[in-house]
């Protein structure tokens, strides 16, 4: 069977831009037969993450990322229907995902490593699985409980940057659902505030490329900041840090400015942040969801159940376009994401 699919063709350097060039579509073929144990999926969404930059490099910088291998097709968050099935638990019809769904239009996958979704936990809106009911929302939800310690009357204040993105528009939202009784976020555009505020529930949003980020926080925050979760790491971050409280904490989510940089991760403070942190026993630890499997089972339904009642809303950006030009919708998502051009969660929709 003649499929298509996206390779890796050139990295861009450890500290290079992405660039369209990178990638590369091509024909393949796969077997017309499956194996016991196999299905052949058509894949319907692909999931475009900040996480990918980093295994367009040699060295993912991290020991839980394999990278990318040149001429080999990219891998990432998927969901797919299967239109065939040699496994036990799977059948024509059912919608699968898998964290590392290949970037093609058909496969054959091992059952045993797919996950069955039901549609009807999120109202039959199965792309929200890659974003708000799945890693993405668990990631907010999971991050806020295991490294926040946000507690209900504790009038707690939580900052997010890279709020208007996938993770932070959910873990805003999430910090007040767990008892936050002050959030604000920050973002790059006018446009991305006033929805954080009017659609989001955010208390207020600061855009960074406007005004004195520091001020704003002072008369936004006047508590000072309990909860800080750090999408951006960078100057953002810094100046967020230097306004948190004594016992405060870090949620270690993400450093998207940092990872077109040859640093080490997660990136060290610079000595002055680096004392307010150890001053002020402001805990900053790496946070991993896939460290908790053990709780992400009860998360997801916590978040299907406040995505049905309409407490937990999605920022989803989707492309939708036909399959001649997969790799053009891939790379608009992905460097749309990179360059801070999205507003929540990037997912490309693979059209016949």
């Amino acid at each position: 069977m003649i499929i298509q699919r996206v390779v890796l063709n050139s990295r861009p350097g450890k500290n290079g831009v992405p660039v369209a060039e990178n990638f590369r579509l091509e024909e393949s073929t796969i077997a017309d037969t499956i194996q016991a144990g196999q299905v052949r999926v058509r894949t319907l969404y692909l999931s475009v993450d900040p996480y990918m930059r980093c295994r367009m490099n040699e060295d993912t910088g991290s020991d839980y990322l394999l990278p990318w291998q040149l001429s080999e097709v990219a891998d990432g968050g998927g969901i797919g229907v299967v239109e065939e099935s040699k496994h036990d638990n799977l059948a024509k019809g059912d919608f699968v995902t898998s964290f590392n769904w290949p970037w093609q239009t058909v496969a054959i996958l091992d059952g045993s490593l797919l996950q069955k979704l039901v549609p009807q936990l999120v109202n039959g809106h199965l792309s929200y699985f890659l974003g708000a009911a799945g890693v993405t929302g668990l990631t907010a939800l999971l991050g806020i409980k295991e490294k926040g310690h946000v507690a209900v009357g504790a009038n707690q204040t939580m900052v997010v940057s890279g709020a208007a993105g996938a993770c932070g528009s959910l873990a805003g939202q999430i910090g007040r659902l767990e008892g936050c009784s002050r959030v604000v976020g920050i973002a790059g555009t006018d446009e991305k505030c006033s929805i954080l505020v009017q659609e989001m529930g955010f208390d207020a949003a600061i855009n960074y490329k406007k005004g004195n980020v520091a001020e704003q926080l002072r008369e936004l925050c006047p508590g000072g900041v309990d909860v800080y979760f750090d999408n951006v790491g960078g100057d953002i971050s810094d100046t967020v840090i230097s306004q948190m409280n004594q016992n405060s904490h870090i949620i270690l989510c993400g450093q998207i400015s940092q990872y077109n940089k040859d640093v080490p991760y997660p990136p060290p403070l610079p000595p002055d942040i680096e004392k307010i942190q150890k001053e002020r026993n402001i805990t900053r630890e790496r946070f991993l969801v896939l460290n908790y499997k053990d709780k992400q089972e009860a998360g997801v339904l916590q978040l299907c159940q406040w995505i049905q009642e309409g407490k937990l809303k999605k920022l989803l950006g989707t492309f939708c376009l036909a399959l001649t030009y997969f790799i053009i919708c891939l790379e608009a998502a992905f460097q749309s994401m990179m360059n801070g051009g999205n507003i929540g969660k990037q997912i490309v929709s693979i059209s016949k």
